[in-house]
């Protein structure tokens, strides 16, 4: 099985061939944002860290950054550093550019501003767009593939219907000799259990029920459980009433393969192959972030009551559940599961839907969130404060 792809220098493959502007921190966003609207053929991974934190957070942001900008989906990139943050933009720079991508930085503070800036920046965002913009696809076999995978916005539909056609897909992939990852610590809880039957060895057994503890202590650390804030309000008036109910609908969406490990936030999949879980929390921009940083080409994303937004280098198809829901929102939404639920179709029909869908979008279909440009959802999880 095959799909058409851009091979990189570091021999992975890309179904996007995007040129990213990274800031190495939010400060630096401005400059970026005006950089990005000048220029075609660029993206923005604007974010809101990189300076006030503690070492280890520095280190997870900068690395998140360098996993962002090494994604086959970037054909170069260009950090914009302001000059003083706590992020090492230079490792930022060398560790990209060690991926075999043509890479640039401008420094707001060297060149003397704002406006000296988006003008460098500008200058050097058009040479690199047309650097890469004659490359052309290849043949690559489809275990090149690293498939992230997610729920948002649920509703009772999700588990019964979206979640498995993505369960579905995903033993499809894995069966395929694909990369399949998931997350979603917060929604393990209460089914933490379940996942860890299927752990390859005692060590990933381990790490899962390990994780699923982390998370619930940071929330006790506040003086609250975490059933206070999951499930969430919209989750609730959509008929889920607790978080372990929740829970066993959304572990559904990792179909039924062994897990293979447990990939830290900033991890990249290098040699990783088969069923994977990345340790994230549930919200759209880390989540997404997250998976796009292990070098995601591609996220199924399955919704309930509507979430439309995507990710600016990862194409994101959206699987709705919810057959008024879908109606609704059509022009968002790429798949309609609803029919599963009003007995019009099976889970394994409107699995190979999606799964021709994906295969349409791995070769260059265009998703909805990508069409409306609606993927600036982008953040960094951070474990401690700002300071």
């Amino acid at each position: 099985m095959k799909f058409m792809g851009y091979k990189r220098a570091d021999g992975k493959f890309g179904i996007r061939n995007h040129v990213a502007i990274i800031p190495s921190v939010v400060c630096a966003n401005d400059v970026a944002q005006a950089i990005v609207r000048q220029v075609q053929g660029t993206v923005g991974l604007f974010h809101h860290q990189g300076c006030c934190q503690l070492p280890p957070d520095l280190e997870r942001v900068t690395d998140t950054l360098i996993g962002l900008g090494r994604s086959p989906n970037l054909g170069a990139a260009l950090v914009v550093s302001l000059g003083c943050e706590g992020t090492d933009h230079a490792r930022l720079v060398e560790a990209v550019k060690d991926s075999g991508k043509p890479v640039e930085i401008v420094r707001i503070q060297e060149l003397g501003g704002t406006s000296r800036s988006i003008q460098a920046g500008i200058d050097a965002a058009e040479k690199l767009v047309i650097a890469v913009s004659g490359q052309q696809r290849t043949g690559a076999d489809i275990s090149e593939l690293v498939m992230s995978i997610k729920c948002g916005a649920s509703d009772a539909t999700s588990g019964m219907a979206s979640n498995c056609v993505i369960g579905y897909v995903a033993d499809k992939l894995v069966d395929a000799g694909a990369t399949v990852i998931f997350g979603e610590t917060t929604e393990f809880i209460g089914a933490e259990h379940i996942l860890a039957r299927r752990a390859v060895n005692p060590q990933v057994e381990k790490k899962i029920y390990a994780i699923v503890q982390t998370m619930e202590e940071r929330a006790r650390s506040l003086g609250c459980d975490m059933r206070k804030g999951q499930p969430t309000p919209g989750n609730m008036a959509g008929g889920l009433s607790t978080i372990e109910e929740k829970s066993l609908g959304a572990i559904v969406k990792s179909g039924s393969r062994p897990i293979q490990g447990v990939m830290e936030y900033s991890e990249i999949a290098t040699t990783h192959k088969g069923l994977w879980i990345k340790d994230t929390p549930g919200r759209e921009p880390e989540i997404l972030t997250g998976m796009a940083c292990s070098g995601a080409q591609m996220m199924l994303f399955s919704t309930g009551r509507g979430a439309p937004q995507g990710f600016p280098s990862m194409p994101v198809i959206k699987i709705c559940g919810n057959p008024e829901t879908y109606e609704r929102m059509r022009h968002d939404m790429d798949i309609n599961a609803g029919l599963i639920i009003t007995g019009q179709k099976t889970i394994d029909q409107v699995g190979e839907e999606t799964f021709e869908k994906l295969l349409h979008v791995l070769n260059g279909e265009m998703t909805k969130n990508e069409t409306l440009h609606y993927h600036s959802a982008i953040d960094i999880y951070n474990l401690g404060p700002v300071i």
